[in-house]
C-alpha cells in the first residue's frame, strides 16, 4: 500500500496525505518519499489543478529525516546526493505553478519542518503537544533539506540562528509568533478549510526567495547589522561548545555563505557542509546513544516483562530540602498528590516554597496563569505528621546521607503505609541493600538517585537492592516516566554508578591540583575535553564537604567490614581544604573558588600557597586525556562488574547523570572511538606514570584481545 493518498476535490484543490505504514511516526524513507515525488509530478503534469494541500494521515505530521539511514552512510558523496535529491523534491513543489499549503495536523520537526517550509503556507492545529523545529545540532547535523537557506530568508538571518544552532523545538503559538507558522487552527476540519481558502485565494503564490525583488528580512550576511552578529556568534558558539561540536560551526558557516548567493547555490553549500556532518565522529557518538539507545531505554528495554504498568497518585517524600522539595514539585507537575514532610512545619513549607518561586517566574513570564499555579500548589501538602503518609503509592526518602537518620523515618514512614507501597531512598552514595536492612518490607525497598536541581536534570539512577523484587522495579520505572524523566536500572554497590564515575572527574581534578597543576589549567582542560564545568568548580557545586563525609564514612565501612580503604591520593586534599583550611563549598561561599556577593565566584587565591605549583606543568591534552581515561574506565569497571547492566544505561547515565561529554556519545562509546586496544594500551602507560586508577579494567583487556567493542 502507498504511503501517499491522492485526491483532488470538485474545486480542483488536490491533498497529498503522508501515511507511511511501515512507521509509527512519517520519515523520510524512500517509501514515502518515492511516491510523494509521484504525486508531485501528477500536479505538475495537470492543468486543472488550482492548488495543493499537504497534510498526513497520522497524528504528528512528519518526524523527519530515516535515521537509521542516515547512521548508516559512511560515504560523504551519497550523503550529499540524498541532500541533494531531497532538495530538489522540494524545488519542485515550491515552483510547480500552483499554491502549496502545509496542513500540520502535528508535529513537524528537521526535515518534516523543512518540507512545511518549502510550501507557500502553513498552517497549524493549535495543540500544545505538536512541535515545530529544526534540532538536527543535538544530533551533530545540521539541516539538510534546506532549512539553513529558508528560515534565514523566511525570518531574517539573526532570528533563524538561535533555534537552529541550539535546536530549539517551537509550540504551535510560538512558531506563529516568530513567524515560522502563518496561521493556527482549533481542530483538522478548520486547518484543512483555512489551508484550502488560502489556496484558492492566492492562485499565483511563490515562495519570497523566488521573487526578483525578495531581500532577507534584516538584511543579508553583507549587511552591517548581520556582519555584527556574524562577528560574534562563532566565538560565542565556541564558548559553548570549545570546538566540540563541528554541526555549529557548520550551521554558522551554512547561514553565512548561503547569504551571499542565489538560493540554489546556498542550497548545494547546505549539502556539502551536511555531508561533512554526516560521516563525523561527533555525529555518529551522538545518534548511536542519544537516539537509538536513549530511544530504547524509553522505551522499556531495562524493565521487567509481563508486569502491568503503574502510576503513582499519591506521592510521599521524606525531607524538604533542595532535593526532596525538587521531587515534589515534578511529581505534581504531572499531577500527583504529594505529602511532604519535614522534622519542622517550617523547613517543610520552605521546600513547597521551592516550587511556588519556579512557578511564579512561570506566571511573570506569562507561560502560566495564576490560577493554573494555585491549582498545582494545591497538590502539595508541606507537614511534619508521619500519618499523613497513609494512602501514599510511593515514599521517597531524601533526608541526610546518614544511616542512622534515614533507618528512623524509614520505620516511622512503614509504620503508617500500606502494605502494598513502595519505599525508596534517594542515597547517592550508600548501598540499598543496607538501607533496606531497617525496613520490615525489604522486597519493596529501592532506590531512587535524583540529580540536582530536580527539575531541570533529566536523569533518575534506579538501584536495586539485594531482595528488591522485579514488581518494585517495574513500580519505580514507572514513576520515573510518569514524572518524564529518563530512568537507568543499575544493581546495589557502594556509590552505585554515577556517584562512582562522576567522583572520578572531580578526584581527578584534585589529584592535578595536589600535583601542582595550575588550577585555571585544569579547569579548561575539563572545559576543553566536553564536560559541562571544570573539576575544580564541580567539586565546590557538589560540596568538598560532602565528599569529606563520604570519605569517612566509607573509611568507618570498611573498618566494619575487617578492611583497609585503598586510598585516592586526593584524599589528603579533600581533608586539608575542609578540616584545616575550613573550606567546604560553594554552599559556604568558600572551597576551591571564593563566591563574592558582588561579583562573580573566582579561584580562591589561596591556593597556590597551599598547593604550589609545579615547575613541570603538564600539557592540555595530558589534562584532559586523564579527566576522560580515569571516567571512561571505571564505567568500563561497572559494566564489568554488572553494577550497570546495559551499554545504553552506561552511556545515557554518565551523559544525563553528570554530563560526560555528549560529543563522546557516553563513557562507552567513548572508548569504542578511540579502539579497543589503544585505550588498553594508552591506560597502560598513564597507570605507569600516575597510579593504579588508570589500569585497564580487565573486560577491556579482554574485549581488545578478542576484537570486540561495547555494543
Amino acid at each position: 500500500m502507498s504511503a501517499i493518498q491522492y485526491m483532488v476535490d470538485a474545486d480542483g484543490i488536490a491533498t497529498i496525505t503522508l501515511d507511511l505504514k511501515t512507521r509509527p511516526m512519517n520519515v523520510l524513507a524512500a517509501e514515502l518519499t518515492a511516491p510523494f515525488s509521484e504525486a508531485i509530478a501528477k500536479v505538475e503534469g495537470d492543468a486543472s489543478i488550482k492548488g495543493l494541500i499537504i497534510t498526513s494521515g497520522k497524528k504528528e505530521f512528519l518526524a523527519g529525516a530515516d535515521i537509521d539511514g542516515v547512521f548508516a552512510i559512511t560515504d560523504p558523496k551519497l550523503a550529499f546526493d540524498l541532500a541533494e535529491q531531497y532538495k530538489a523534491l522540494l524545488r519542485r513543489l515550491e515552483k510547480c505553478g500552483r499554491p502549496v499549503v502545509a496542513a500540520l495536523n502535528g508535529t513537524a520537526l528537521g526535515g518534516g519542518l523543512e518540507l512545511a517550509l518549502a510550501c507557500h503556507y502553513r498552517v497549524a492545529i493549535d495543540d500544545p503537544k505538536a512541535k515545530f523545529g529544526l534540532p538536527e545540532v543535538k544530533l551533530g547535523l545540521l539541516p539538510g533539506g534546506g532549512g539553513t537557506q529558508r528560515l534565514p530568508r523566511l525570518i531574517g538571518i539573526q532570528m533563524a540562528l538561535q533555534p537552529m544552532l541550539e535546536g530549539k523545538e517551537f509550540k504551535p503559538a510560538e512558531a506563529k509568533a516568530a513567524g515560522i507558522i502563518h496561521e493556527l487552527a482549533k481542530d483538522r476540519d478548520e486547518m484543512l478549510a483555512k489551508a484550502k481558502a488560502w489556496a484558492l485565494a492566492n492562485p499565483k503564490a511563490i515562495q519570497p526567495w523566488d521573487d526578483k525583488k525578495f531581500k532577507f528580512p534584516g538584511g543579508d550576511s553583507k549587511n552591517p547589522a548581520v556582519v555584527q552578529v556574524f562577528a560574534i556568534a562563532p566565538s560565542m558558539a565556541h564558548a559553548k561548545t570549545q570546538g566540540n561540536y563541528p554541526a555549529a560551526d557548520n550551521i554558522l558557516s551554512c547561514v553565512y555563505e548561503g547569504g551571499v548567493v542565489d538560493f540554489d547555490t546556498a542550497c548545494r553549500i547546505e549539502s556539502r557542509y551536511f555531508a561533512d556532518l554526516v560521516v563525523s565522529q561527533a555525529s555518529k557518538n551522538m545518534i548511536g546513544t542519544l537516539w537509538f539507545q536513549l530511544n530504547a531505554i524509553n522505551k522499556g528495554k531495562s524493565r521487567p516483562e509481563g508486569i502491568a504498568k503503574s502510576t503513582v497518585k499519591k506521592l510521599g517524600v521524606l525531607g524538604a530540602g533542595m532535593m526532596g522539595a525538587g521531587i515534589a514539585y515534578v511529581s505534581a507537575k504531572v499531577g500527583i498528590e504529594v505529602v511532604l514532610l519535614d522534622s519542622t512545619q517550617e523547613a517543610a513549607d520552605k521546600g513547597k516554597a521551592y516550587s511556588a518561586n519556579l512557578l511564579d517566574k512561570l506566571v511573570k513570564k506569562h507561560r502560566m496563569t495564576a490560577e493554573a499555579r494555585d491549582a498545582f500548589l494545591k497538590l502539595i501538602t508541606p507537614t511534619t505528621d508521619y500519618a499523613l503518609m497513609a494512602g501514599c503509592d510511593l515514599v521517597i526518602e531524601a533526608v541526610f546521607e546518614d544511616r542512622t537518620i534515614k533507618a528512623d523515618v524509614t520505620k516511622k514512614t512503614e509504620a503508617v503505609i500500606s502494605a502494598t507501597a513502595t519505599f525508596a531512598s534517594n542515597t547517592s552514595t550508600l548501598p540499598i541493600t543496607g538501607l533496606a536492612k531497617a525496613s520490615a518490607r525489604p522486597k519493596q525497598f529501592i532506590g531512587l538517585h535524583f540529580f540536582s536541581p530536580v527539575d531541570k536534570m533529566p536523569l533518575v539512577e534506579i538501584i536495586l537492592g539485594a531482595e528488591t523484587t522485579p514488581e518494585t522495579l517495574a513500580k519505580g520505572f514507572d514513576y520515573v516516566q510518569q514524572i518524564k524523566k529518563t530512568p537507568i536500572v543499575v544493581n546495589d554497590s557502594r556509590g552505585f554508578y554515577t556517584s562512582r564515575v562522576f567522583a572520578t572527574y572531580i578526584m581527578e581534578g584534585a589529584s592535578l591540583l595536589l600535583e601542582g597543576q595550575h588550577p585555571r589549567a585544569i579547569e579548561m582542560a575539563g572545559l576543553k575535553a566536553g564536560m559541562p564545568v571544570g573539576p575544580l568548580a564541580l567539586h565546590d557545586e557538589v560540596s568538598l564537604s560532602l565528599s569529606h563525609h563520604i570519605l569517612e564514612q566509607t573509611r568507618k565501612d570498611f573498618a566494619a567490614e575487617g578492611k583497609t580503604l585503598p586510598e585516592h591520593p586526593a584524599n589528603a586534599l579533600i581533608e586539608k581544604i575542609v578540616k584545616t583550611l575550613n573550606r567546604p563549598g560553594k554552599k559556604a561561599k568558600a572551597g576551591f573558588y571564593d563566591y563574592p556577593d558582588t561579583a562573580e565566584k573566582h579561584l580562591w587565591s589561596g591556593l597556590a600557597k597551599e598547593f604550589p605549583l609545579a615547575k613541570a606543568q603538564l600539557p592540555q591534552s595530558e589534562l584532559i586525556e586523564r579527566m576522560m581515561f580515569v571516567q571512561a574506565n571505571e564505567a568500563a569497571k561497572c559494566f564489568e562488574e554488572n553494577v550497570v547492566m546495559t551499554v545504553a544505561d552506561t552511556n545515557i547515565g554518565s551523559i544525563f547523570g553528570w554530563g560526560f561529554a555528549p560529543f563522546q556519545g557516553g563513557a562507552l562509546q567513548f572508548i569504542n572511538a578511540i579502539g579497543m586496544a589503544e585505550f588498553v594500551k594508552r591506560s597502560e602507560a598513564l597507570a605507569a606514570k600516575y597510579g593504579a586508577r588508570f589500569a585497564p579494567a580487565a573486560v577491556l583487556k579482554k574485549m581488545a584481545t578478542e576484537g570486540r567493542r561495547f555494543e
